[in-house]
């Protein structure tokens, strides 16, 4: 799955739009490296941006309940 779009579905940024923007500004990165929107994700990644927010990847799906966004991802 695309970065921008995890990071929509998981509920870390409400937008798309705005992951996208975030991503390409260069202020998310992934496994320690500065992540493109386009980035492939998979289980086990660990994403974080300049907001101390850092989370590891525990689940990547398409479609997800609301209250079930949490499970896709726990905070380090």
């Amino acid at each position: 799955m695309r970065l921008d779009k995890y990071l929509k579905v998981s509920r870390i940024i409400k937008r798309r739009t705005v992951a996208n923007e975030a991503c390409d500004s260069g202020r998310v990165m992934l496994n320690d490296k500065v992540a493109r929107a386009s980035a492939d994700v998979k289980v086990g990644d660990v994403a974080f941006g300049n907001k101390t927010v850092k989370v590891r990847i525990t689940s990547v799906q398409e479609t997800i309940r609301k209250e079930d966004a949490k499970e896709m991802f726990e905070y380090l």
